[in-house]
């Protein structure tokens, strides 16, 4: 009878605890906050698109994020808040860069991407992962250190980065004037990159 009634203590305490456990992890994600899953690639590293840009073109128009399907369409303030669309800028070769300012890379690649900009007929599209910053000022500051004059777009909640599935910063994608992906690099970029993947588009 003891026996009997001392299991059924040890399984009622084993339930209990189970429920807990359970309970405590529920009590965690009641926040509605969603981490940033974001990376950097590392210094130093060179651009590790070269799986993505060298896959087969994909026919018939497809939206994807490989080299040859479309680039899907997103739509995002700029921090003056205007609204601009990737779909704006049909017929113009687009560069779609992720990043922020705590990232040393996207720092290093920085220059390089104005000095582009500058001496191209290219449009950059610049779009800060807002939600991983400590305040939006730093990204004000940040623009006005290095001088950049492209478009600085305010992914807020990180819908733009989730939607193309960004996990290093930076990652650029290299859209052509009928806004196909021609090229992804994961990593920053120097100027003689940006020119050869330039040069290679439509």
């Amino acid at each position: 009878m003891k026996k009997g009634i001392l299991i059924g203590i040890v399984i009622a305490m084993l339930g209990w605890a189970v429920y807990d456990m359970l309970g405590d992890k529920g009590d965690s994600g009641t926040s509605g906050e969603k981490e940033p899953q974001m990376r950097v690639a590392g210094d130093g590293e060179g651009p590790e698109g070269d799986e993505a840009s060298e896959n087969e073109d994909v026919a018939g128009g497809e939206v994807g994020l490989q080299k040859g399907q479309k680039a899907p369409d997103f739509e995002l303030q700029t921090m003056d808040g205007e609204t601009v669309k990737l779909s704006d800028y049909r017929g113009q070769k687009v560069m779609i860069n992720f990043w922020a300012t705590w990232c040393p890379p996207c720092r290093a690649e920085m220059p390089d991407m104005q000095k582009f900009y500058e001496n191209e007929d290219v449009e950059i599209l610049a779009v800060n992962l807002t939600q991983t910053e400590s305040d939006a000022s730093d990204v004000t500051k940040f623009v006005d250190d290095f001088g950049l004059t492209f478009p600085i777009l305010m992914d807020e909640n990180i819908a733009v980065a989730n939607q193309y599935e960004i996990k290093p910063i930076p990652t650029s994608y290299f859209v052509d004037s009928e806004g196909y992906i021609q090229y992804v690099a994961l990593g920053a970029m120097n100027y003689d990159l940006m020119i050869q993947q330039y040069e290679q588009m439509d």
